[in-house]
């Protein structure tokens, strides 16, 4: 699953408190900040976890502003742990 959240996202501590999300629930992927102010992540692991996940991406950290989430699906890429990508 891709997700794109928009709003107030970067600079918040969206980054790592997915990470942190992502690893509660074993989840494995990916999310960074794109240029235009968006963070993208991707997420692959248990239907159920990857769901979770993208329910908190709706709702961001404490401190930030979600205005939307963009959700793709898309076929698993094998992907191991979760990083934070510059």
């Amino acid at each position: 699953m891709r997700v794109l959240v928009s709003g107030d996202v970067q600079g918040v501590g969206f980054r790592w408190s997915c990470r942190n999300e992502a690893a509660a629930r074993g989840v494995a992927g990916f999310v960074r900040n794109l240029a235009d102010g968006t963070v993208e992540a991707a997420f692959e692991g248990p239907a159920d976890a990857v769901e979770r996940l993208v329910t908190w991406c709706r709702r961001g950290p404490a401190w930030g502003r979600v205005v939307s989430v963009e959700v793709v699906e898309e076929p698993p890429g094998g992907e191991q742990g979760f990083r934070i990508e510059a």
